[in-house]
């Protein structure tokens, strides 16, 4: 038996739910792949799948060995890819999602250097402000700036990304600075809502750590849109330094409660845990943190 081509062809079964189009996708006779199953099972003693005439499902045994077989096979190709890749440039498709205000801000400026360094790979970059699944999405990298959910996934910490307590000039002198953060539950705010925290901030200074929950007048998932709207005047915004820093620069904002801090988030390339990156990934990451700032790996967690 051809343990690892039986490996393949359980492992197509179970996620196609189907001998057929698991024999379509490997390219195989529907009998062929019946084969390498009863093979499997009567080298195991155990019957993986639960059969009907249209429909496989792997019964309890079946499941957990599907899960160890993934974990084989996805060792087995980055073995092989270990091996043909140090012969090797990168190529193929590269599939990045990023956030919309990172990606034009920061990214972008940049891509064109990194494609020129490897002129074989295609790079295809998605813009979202939406919290996409890496894996179910297709993604070969997803970046993320965040403080992120526990999951499955390992995650690279680029850079940390600290944020600010603005208002235009204009509002704050229709409406008074803020001196201590309870001071912010009397001002309209300008909020991200789609962290863990939701519309609460946390701000720290010398007298300890203050939850605030002003009363919103905006909530948006894009930090440059509540830039703009802070800067005509509209109310007060927690921002992401690097999206308020030209107006900062230019008057159109100012900074307060300088005394407090709010929790850095940070930027992180995410992906799935496999042991072996593709080439194509780790050298997207390493230019990541080449121009932005440091490696950190670490399964996500808060």
């Amino acid at each position: 038996m051809d343990k690892v081509a039986s490996l393949r062809a359980f492992v197509k079964v179970v996620e196609s739910g189907s001998f057929a189009e698991a024999g379509r996708q490997l390219r195989l006779s529907r009998s062929a792949i019946s084969k390498y199953i009863a093979d499997l099972e009567e080298s195991l003693g155990v019957q993986l799948l639960n059969r009907t005439t249209r429909h496989a499902s792997p019964t309890e045994n079946g499941q957990q060995y599907f899960e160890r077989a993934v974990v084989i096979l996805s060792e087995i190709e980055a073995a092989d890819q270990a091996v043909t890749q140090m012969q090797s440039a990168p190529r193929g498709l590269l599939r990045v999602n990023a956030p919309m205000s990172f990606g034009t801000m920061r990214l972008g400026p940049v891509l064109a250097d990194f494609m020129e360094k490897y002129p074989e790979l295609q790079l295809q970059l998605v813009l979202s402000d939406d919290l996409l699944d890496p894996v179910q999405d297709g993604f070969d990298v997803t970046l993320r700036i965040a403080e992120l959910e526990s999951s499955s996934l390992i995650a690279r910490k680029i850079v940390p990304v600290a944020r600010l307590i603005c208002a235009s000039p204009d509002y704050l002198a229709r409406h008074g600075t803020p001196q201590h953060p309870q001071d912010l539950r009397n001002h309209a705010s300008l909020t991200y809502g789609f962290l863990l925290t939701g519309n609460q901030w946390k701000l720290t200074g010398a007298d300890g750590d203050h939850w605030i929950q002003p009363a919103w007048s905006l909530c948006v998932n894009n930090a440059e849109v509540l830039r703009d709207v802070a800067i005509r005047g509209r109310g007060v915004a927690l921002l992401p330094e690097f999206i308020a820093a030209d107006a900062m620069n230019k008057g159109e904002l100012r900074a307060m409660l300088e005394d407090y801090s709010a929790p850095p988030l940070a930027l992180y390339a995410v992906y799935p845990p496999t042991r072996h990156l593709s080439l194509k990934v780790r050298l997207f990451i390493d230019f990541l943190v080449e121009r932005f700032g440091r490696d950190e790996e670490t399964p996500v967690r808060q």
